[in-house]
Protein backbone atom coordinates (compact mmCIF):
# COMPACT_ATOMS: atom_id res chain seq x y z
CA UNK A 1 0.00 0.00 0.00
CA UNK A 2 1.64 3.58 -1.22
CA UNK A 3 1.92 6.03 2.22
CA UNK A 4 -0.41 8.35 0.27
CA UNK A 5 -3.48 5.55 0.22
CA UNK A 6 -2.61 4.81 4.30
CA UNK A 7 -3.16 8.89 4.43
CA UNK A 8 -6.38 9.18 2.18
CA UNK A 9 -7.67 6.35 4.54
CA UNK A 10 -6.72 7.97 8.09
CA UNK A 11 -8.23 11.07 6.78
CA UNK A 12 -11.35 9.21 5.49
CA UNK A 13 -11.74 7.54 8.80
CA UNK A 14 -11.24 10.91 10.89
CA UNK A 15 -13.89 12.91 8.14
CA UNK A 16 -16.42 10.43 8.72
CA UNK A 17 -16.03 10.29 12.93
CA UNK A 18 -15.81 14.15 13.05
CA UNK A 19 -19.06 14.28 10.90
CA UNK A 20 -21.03 12.22 13.43
CA UNK A 21 -19.20 13.96 16.32
CA UNK A 22 -20.76 17.81 14.90
CA UNK A 23 -23.99 16.02 14.15
CA UNK A 24 -23.80 14.95 17.59
CA UNK A 25 -22.96 18.44 19.23
CA UNK A 26 -25.58 19.94 17.34
CA UNK A 27 -27.84 17.73 18.28
CA UNK A 28 -27.61 18.02 21.99
CA UNK A 29 -26.13 22.11 21.89
CA UNK A 30 -29.46 23.37 19.55
CA UNK A 31 -31.99 20.30 20.35
CA UNK A 32 -32.49 20.42 16.56
CA UNK A 33 -34.94 17.38 15.41
CA UNK A 34 -33.07 13.93 14.22
CA UNK A 35 -34.26 14.53 10.82
CA UNK A 36 -32.48 17.76 10.26
CA UNK A 37 -28.90 16.25 12.02
CA UNK A 38 -29.64 12.80 10.09
CA UNK A 39 -29.56 15.54 6.54
CA UNK A 40 -25.84 16.79 7.65
CA UNK A 41 -24.82 13.91 8.02
CA UNK A 42 -26.16 12.25 4.69
CA UNK A 43 -24.88 15.43 2.74
CA UNK A 44 -21.42 15.27 4.20
CA UNK A 45 -20.94 12.01 3.76
CA UNK A 46 -22.32 11.88 0.39
CA UNK A 47 -19.77 14.87 -0.33
CA UNK A 48 -17.03 13.34 0.45
CA UNK A 49 -17.01 11.09 -2.36
CA UNK A 50 -15.20 13.41 -3.67
CA UNK A 51 -12.52 13.43 -1.60
CA UNK A 52 -11.83 9.89 -1.77
CA UNK A 53 -11.64 10.47 -5.53
CA UNK A 54 -8.92 12.84 -4.90
CA UNK A 55 -6.69 11.83 -2.43
CA UNK A 56 -6.46 8.22 -3.14
CA UNK A 57 -4.17 6.78 -5.25
CA UNK A 58 -5.16 3.52 -5.91
CA UNK A 59 -8.79 3.06 -6.53
CA UNK A 60 -8.57 -0.83 -4.89
CA UNK A 61 -7.76 0.53 -1.73
CA UNK A 62 -10.20 3.91 -1.96
CA UNK A 63 -13.25 1.67 -1.46
CA UNK A 64 -12.67 -0.03 1.11
CA UNK A 65 -13.80 2.63 3.62
CA UNK A 66 -17.55 2.82 1.26
CA UNK A 67 -17.54 -1.41 2.52
CA UNK A 68 -16.56 -1.05 6.03
CA UNK A 69 -19.32 1.34 6.42
CA UNK A 70 -21.90 -1.46 5.43
CA UNK A 71 -21.33 -3.79 8.31
CA UNK A 72 -21.04 -0.37 10.46
CA UNK A 73 -23.69 1.76 10.05
CA UNK A 74 -25.69 -1.73 10.48
CA UNK A 75 -24.06 -2.53 14.14
CA UNK A 76 -24.64 1.38 14.58
CA UNK A 77 -28.26 1.03 13.62
CA UNK A 78 -29.03 -1.54 15.39
CA UNK A 79 -28.01 -0.22 18.63
CA UNK A 80 -29.22 2.85 17.61
CA UNK A 81 -25.41 4.50 18.87
CA UNK A 82 -25.50 7.87 17.24
CA UNK A 83 -28.84 9.88 18.55
CA UNK A 84 -27.93 12.60 15.44
CA UNK A 85 -28.52 9.87 13.15
CA UNK A 86 -30.99 6.61 13.87
CA UNK A 87 -33.46 6.60 16.15
CA UNK A 88 -36.67 3.76 16.93
CA UNK A 89 -38.50 5.06 14.04
CA UNK A 90 -35.57 4.96 11.71
CA UNK A 91 -34.43 2.75 8.71
CA UNK A 92 -31.51 1.12 7.51
CA UNK A 93 -31.06 4.39 4.94
CA UNK A 94 -27.27 4.47 6.17
CA UNK A 95 -26.30 0.85 5.49
CA UNK A 96 -28.37 1.23 1.56
CA UNK A 97 -26.01 4.46 1.25
CA UNK A 98 -22.82 3.08 2.22
CA UNK A 99 -23.84 -0.50 -0.25
CA UNK A 100 -24.95 1.65 -3.20
CA UNK A 101 -21.65 4.22 -2.70
CA UNK A 102 -20.03 1.09 -2.79
CA UNK A 103 -21.38 -0.74 -5.38
CA UNK A 104 -20.72 2.24 -7.98
CA UNK A 105 -17.35 2.80 -6.94
CA UNK A 106 -16.22 -0.67 -7.32
CA UNK A 107 -18.13 -1.40 -10.52
CA UNK A 108 -16.92 2.52 -12.55
CA UNK A 109 -14.31 3.86 -10.46
CA UNK A 110 -10.66 3.30 -12.21
CA UNK A 111 -8.35 6.13 -11.02
CA UNK A 112 -5.62 6.82 -13.82
CA UNK A 113 -7.14 3.76 -15.85
CA UNK A 114 -8.85 4.54 -18.78
CA UNK A 115 -11.74 2.73 -18.22
CA UNK A 116 -12.12 5.12 -15.22
CA UNK A 117 -16.00 6.04 -14.77
CA UNK A 118 -15.87 7.16 -11.37
CA UNK A 119 -17.54 10.90 -12.94
CA UNK A 120 -20.41 8.89 -13.38
CA UNK A 121 -20.74 7.31 -9.60
CA UNK A 122 -19.73 10.55 -8.50
CA UNK A 123 -22.59 11.91 -10.31
CA UNK A 124 -24.96 9.29 -9.20
CA UNK A 125 -24.17 10.06 -5.47
CA UNK A 126 -24.94 13.44 -5.76
CA UNK A 127 -28.87 12.67 -7.30
CA UNK A 128 -28.96 10.39 -3.59
CA UNK A 129 -27.01 13.55 -1.75
CA UNK A 130 -28.25 16.69 -2.90
CA UNK A 131 -31.85 15.07 -4.86
CA UNK A 132 -33.03 12.78 -1.80
CA UNK A 133 -32.05 15.60 0.79
CA UNK A 134 -33.61 18.26 -0.42
CA UNK A 135 -36.84 16.62 -1.60
CA UNK A 136 -37.12 15.15 2.17
CA UNK A 137 -36.46 19.03 3.43
CA UNK A 138 -38.87 20.37 1.25
CA UNK A 139 -41.74 17.62 1.24
CA UNK A 140 -41.50 17.61 5.41
CA UNK A 141 -41.87 21.66 5.59
CA UNK A 142 -43.57 22.96 2.28
CA UNK A 143 -44.76 19.55 0.69
CA UNK A 144 -48.87 21.15 0.93
CA UNK A 145 -49.71 19.20 -2.21
CA UNK A 146 -49.70 15.40 -1.91
CA UNK A 147 -49.96 12.19 -4.59
CA UNK A 148 -49.76 8.48 -3.44
CA UNK A 149 -47.62 5.51 -5.30
CA UNK A 150 -49.31 2.80 -3.95
CA UNK A 151 -49.22 2.96 0.14
CA UNK A 152 -47.03 5.78 0.34
CA UNK A 153 -47.50 9.50 0.57
CA UNK A 154 -45.08 12.34 -1.61
CA UNK A 155 -45.68 15.87 -2.30
CA UNK A 156 -45.09 17.55 -5.64
CA UNK A 157 -42.89 20.37 -4.00
CA UNK A 158 -40.79 17.86 -2.96
CA UNK A 159 -40.58 16.02 -5.97
CA UNK A 160 -39.73 18.95 -8.19
CA UNK A 161 -37.33 20.06 -5.63
CA UNK A 162 -35.38 16.40 -5.95
CA UNK A 163 -35.60 16.66 -9.70
CA UNK A 164 -33.94 20.63 -9.53
CA UNK A 165 -31.73 19.71 -7.50
CA UNK A 166 -30.44 16.51 -8.86
CA UNK A 167 -30.42 17.77 -12.45
CA UNK A 168 -27.91 20.81 -11.16
CA UNK A 169 -25.64 18.52 -8.91
CA UNK A 170 -25.13 15.84 -11.49
CA UNK A 171 -24.32 18.16 -14.77
CA UNK A 172 -21.87 19.77 -12.34
CA UNK A 173 -20.57 17.12 -11.02
CA UNK A 174 -20.68 15.56 -15.20
CA UNK A 175 -18.97 18.64 -16.54
CA UNK A 176 -16.10 19.44 -13.80
CA UNK A 177 -14.85 16.20 -12.85
CA UNK A 178 -13.95 14.97 -16.36
CA UNK A 179 -10.01 15.84 -17.11
CA UNK A 180 -9.95 17.52 -13.61
CA UNK A 181 -7.68 15.97 -10.93
CA UNK A 182 -10.31 13.79 -10.29
CA UNK A 183 -10.69 11.99 -13.15
CA UNK A 184 -7.25 12.93 -15.22
CA UNK A 185 -8.15 10.20 -17.57
CA UNK A 186 -11.66 11.10 -18.79
CA UNK A 187 -12.67 13.91 -21.36
CA UNK A 188 -15.04 16.82 -19.77
CA UNK A 189 -18.30 17.08 -22.59
CA UNK A 190 -19.96 19.87 -23.16
CA UNK A 191 -21.97 21.74 -21.12
CA UNK A 192 -25.45 20.86 -23.21
CA UNK A 193 -24.38 17.41 -23.06
CA UNK A 194 -23.93 17.05 -19.40
CA UNK A 195 -27.44 18.97 -18.56
CA UNK A 196 -29.05 16.69 -20.88
CA UNK A 197 -27.45 13.60 -19.53
CA UNK A 198 -28.07 14.83 -15.92
CA UNK A 199 -31.77 16.11 -16.44
CA UNK A 200 -32.52 12.33 -17.59
CA UNK A 201 -31.00 10.76 -15.06
CA UNK A 202 -32.96 13.24 -12.63
CA UNK A 203 -36.22 12.49 -14.21
CA UNK A 204 -35.55 8.42 -13.64
CA UNK A 205 -34.42 8.99 -10.30
CA UNK A 206 -37.02 11.19 -9.09
CA UNK A 207 -39.45 8.61 -10.60
CA UNK A 208 -37.93 5.62 -8.79
CA UNK A 209 -37.89 7.70 -5.31
CA UNK A 210 -41.49 8.03 -5.38
CA UNK A 211 -41.93 4.52 -5.52
CA UNK A 212 -39.29 3.56 -2.93
CA UNK A 213 -40.24 2.06 0.02
CA UNK A 214 -38.38 4.53 3.45
CA UNK A 215 -35.08 3.83 3.59
CA UNK A 216 -34.68 1.98 0.30
CA UNK A 217 -33.88 5.38 -1.95
CA UNK A 218 -30.36 5.20 -0.81
CA UNK A 219 -30.28 2.47 -3.22
CA UNK A 220 -32.67 3.21 -5.73
CA UNK A 221 -32.11 6.16 -6.54
CA UNK A 222 -28.22 6.31 -7.16
CA UNK A 223 -28.14 2.73 -9.08
CA UNK A 224 -31.17 3.93 -11.47
CA UNK A 225 -29.52 7.46 -12.24
CA UNK A 226 -26.12 5.09 -13.08
CA UNK A 227 -27.81 3.13 -15.32
CA UNK A 228 -29.45 6.39 -17.33
CA UNK A 229 -26.13 7.91 -17.02
CA UNK A 230 -24.19 5.03 -18.74
CA UNK A 231 -27.22 4.36 -21.26
CA UNK A 232 -26.87 7.91 -22.31
CA UNK A 233 -22.73 7.93 -23.11
CA UNK A 234 -22.83 4.84 -24.34
CA UNK A 235 -25.51 6.01 -26.80
CA UNK A 236 -23.82 9.17 -27.71
CA UNK A 237 -20.27 8.12 -27.42
CA UNK A 238 -20.08 8.36 -30.98
CA UNK A 239 -21.87 11.76 -31.32
CA UNK A 240 -20.94 14.10 -28.53
CA UNK A 241 -18.35 16.49 -29.71
CA UNK A 242 -15.65 16.55 -26.12
CA UNK A 243 -15.04 20.33 -25.11
CA UNK A 244 -11.83 21.51 -23.45
CA UNK A 245 -12.85 21.99 -20.23
CA UNK A 246 -12.66 25.71 -19.58
CA UNK A 247 -13.22 25.04 -15.18
CA UNK A 248 -11.60 22.44 -13.39
CA UNK A 249 -12.99 21.22 -9.73
CA UNK A 250 -9.55 20.47 -8.92
CA UNK A 251 -6.24 22.03 -10.76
Amino acid sequence: MQKRDMQALVATYSYAGGLIGVAEVIRHWRQYPQDFTRKIVHVGAGMWVFGTMRLFETWSIGIIPFSTFIPLNYAAYRQRLFKSIDTTQSTPGTVYFAASITMLFLLLWRKNQPTDRGHIAAAATMAMTWGDSLASIVGRRWGYHRYRVGDMSRSWEGSAAMLVASTMAMALTLRLVPGSALSPTTTAQSWSSCLVAASLASLAATLVESRSPAGTDNLTVPLVASLTLLAWYTANSDHDEPEDPTINLVS
